[in-house]
């Protein structure tokens, strides 16, 4: 079974360095266009999580692949959150938290997949991808809380807590102990 890819790619994406900057569906603020159909790339990202995890290579197919990739790995990071969280409240502070701590773009040192995503042009696409990105997490961790934990207990679900220990593409977003 391949893995899955974005269908999110068309010609009127704009890059940020070789990354598709797609439209999300979002209360945050940030760069991304404002999405009108039913799902965006944070739902495509979470839909195809359980699959995507298990694979260590991923062929890059399209500028959106790459967005994808990133959500993906920022979900394994949640997730490493998540499990220690007791209530979904507290899932969702820790999710505001980690979506605003200070983190790496393309380019910089400490950049998981530098090899794969092309540094921003300039001073203004720099600052446009860390927003972007800022974006991302933060809307993908206020997604994901409403996924993981449990109605009835305010747990995390093992479903999703199972997944920590994968490393898609052997990768991690997160320094090595963290």
């Amino acid at each position: 079974m391949p893995a899955y890819h974005s269908t999110l790619m068309d010609g009127d994406v704009k890059l940020i360095g070789n990354m598709a900057l797609l439209p999300l569906k979002t209360q945050f603020k940030g760069p991304a266009p404002k999405e009108t159909k039913d799902s965006d790339a944070i739902d495509e990202a979470l839909y195809y999580f359980k699959a995507n995890v298990f694979f260590k290579n991923y062929e890059i197919k399209n500028e959106a692949d790459r967005t994808l990739i990133y959500i993906t790995l920022y979900i394994t990071e949640c997730l490493k959150k998540l499990q220690k969280c007791n209530s979904k409240n507290q899932g969702e502070k820790e999710m505001y938290t980690l979506g605003i701590t200070n983190f790496p773009i393309p380019g910089e040192p400490g950049f998981p997949l530098n090899a794969m995503y092309a540094k921003p042009g300039n001073k203004q696409e720099d600052e446009m991808m860390r927003v972007y990105l800022q974006q991302i997490r933060q809307e993908t961790g206020l997604r994901l809380c409403e996924k993981v934990f449990d109605q009835q207990t305010d747990k995390p679900s093992k479903w999703w807590i199972c997944f920590i220990k994968k490393q898609f593409m052997n990768k991690s977003l997160s320094a090595p102990g963290h």
